[in-house]
């Protein structure tokens, strides 16, 4: 990946990007002062650094039937290389899992995933997350309500170089 000095115009373009990726680039030009030009070649300079990973719609789970969200702790016998490439290969090939962390503390790994039912749910632990080799416990907790929910980092304009 490319290294690129971020300045506040690129702070900028940032930010605004994160809350509405559907802006017209003339109208993103003119929020932060410039043509559409230069606007577009810094969109485009930071799409080519890997700042700007991608383009996502953001959808409402409870809309297309996946109201439940689970957040899963597993432990794993051993944290060796082999276990762990194991277990994150394994993450990879599951649709319902929507976000995996190594974890520091008592469990390994931190899943959330997000299924239409308990049915379901019991399925994915029992048939699938279970039987991974080297999983040694698993302990799920379901969210009840969704308190906060942002994908836009916190990027500070006075953070730039």
């Amino acid at each position: 990946m490319p290294n690129i000095n971020l300045d506040a115009t690129d702070l900028k373009i940032i930010n605004i990007l994160q809350e509405s990726a559907k802006i017209s680039n003339a109208e993103l030009a003119q929020r932060i002062g410039l043509t559409p030009s230069p606007c577009l070649s810094r969109v485009r300079a930071l799409e080519a650094a890997g700042v700007i990973k991608r383009y996502v719609a953001l959808v409402a789970p409870n809309t297309v039937g996946l109201p439940i969200s689970v957040f899963i702790h597993v432990a794993l016998e051993r944290q060796v290389d082999r276990s762990l490439e194991r277990f994150e290969s394994e993450m990879q090939q599951h649709q319902e899992v929507m976000e995996c962390y190594l974890m520091t503390g008592d469990s390994d790994y931190l899943i959330r995933v997000l299924v239409p039912d308990i049915v379901t749910l019991e399925h994915f632990i029992v048939d699938k997350l279970s039987k991974i080799a080297g999983v040694s416990n698993i302990k799920s907790s379901f969210a009840l309500k969704q308190v906060k929910y942002k994908t836009a980092l916190p990027i500070a304009l006075q953070h730039c170089n």
